[in-house]
């Protein structure tokens, strides 16, 4: 693997990002209204409720960590749709780029653009709205990195669907997120869940993350086993989703679907 070439698809992200305030204030409008909705939400909640549970660590703590893997998770999908739209996916492989080069700048680029969002979210919940991330501890860096790696292998995955389907399917992209919210159990516990939900549950690997918070939260013992077997989750996807778009892209270019990404409408 090529680095001067990895870093190319992250330079051509970051002029596209300069270049555009369209582009850039999305980075920091969406989740800034998130934070505040919630913020807000939460600080009507405790004045209703007993003042001996506090929702702001357990609301918007969940809010802040599930936005966080939202924007890693568009990230990815955000950089191939701008190749997409402009029609410039095809010409990246006339030159000597591999397709783990390209998906590698792809999730650099996500890293970048999340970490934006995450700074963001973290000085509006800390500064505005008094989350204390002393609560959640040392354990604050393990929820942030799972939920970082499953963000980038939803990412992955969703780009290897376009990539399979072609470019108006896109709109099945946008609402991933908020299926798989029900199930991963954001703002309750599992155990609300009926049985053939829970089941689902437990193959996402933020479940593992909230469930974990909660239990912190309530002042139990830090679930270290199921933290890490959300982890190994998160691994293994990563590693399907790559595969996933590889054979996705060895696919189109055998069959030819790949001319629907030409720099010139294909009839």
């Amino acid at each position: 693997m090529n680095f001067t070439r990895t870093s190319a698809i992250v330079l051509r992200q970051f002029y596209l990002v300069r270049g555009s305030i369209a582009r850039l204030v999305p980075l920091f409008v969406w989740v800034g209204v998130d934070m505040v909705l919630w913020g807000f939400i939460t600080r009507y909640l405790n004045s209703v409720a007993s003042p001996s549970f506090n929702f702001v660590p357990a609301m918007l703590g969940a809010v802040l960590l599930w936005d966080f893997f939202i924007r890693v998770m568009q990230g990815i999908t955000m950089a191939f749709f701008e190749d997409v739209w402009s029609r410039n996916f095809l010409n990246f492989f006339a030159t000597p780029l591999e397709i783990s080069e390209y998906l590698s700048g792809l999730v650099l680029s996500s890293i970048a653009t999340s970490s934006i969002g995450l700074g963001v979210m973290l000085a509006l919940a800390s500064g505005v709205f008094g989350l204390s991330f002393f609560i959640y501890g040392a354990m604050l860096a393990p929820f942030i990195l799972v939920l970082f790696l499953v963000g980038i292998a939803l990412g992955i995955f969703a780009v290897a669907m376009v990539l399979r389907l072609g470019p108006a399917s896109e709109w099945f992209i946008w609402p991933i997120p908020a299926v798989l919210s029900p199930f991963a159990g954001v703002f309750y516990p599992l155990s609300t869940l009926p049985t053939w939900m829970r089941v689902i549950s437990y193959l996402l690997p933020p479940s593992y993350v909230f469930e974990s918070m909660r239990a912190i939260l309530a002042g139990r013992a830090m679930p270290v086993a199921s933290l890490f077997w959300g982890g190994s989750l998160a691994i293994l996807y990563i590693l399907l989703a790559c595969w996933f778009f590889k054979a996705t892209y060895r696919h189109a270019v055998r069959t030819g679907l790949i001319a629907r990404y030409s720099a010139e409408t294909v009839a």
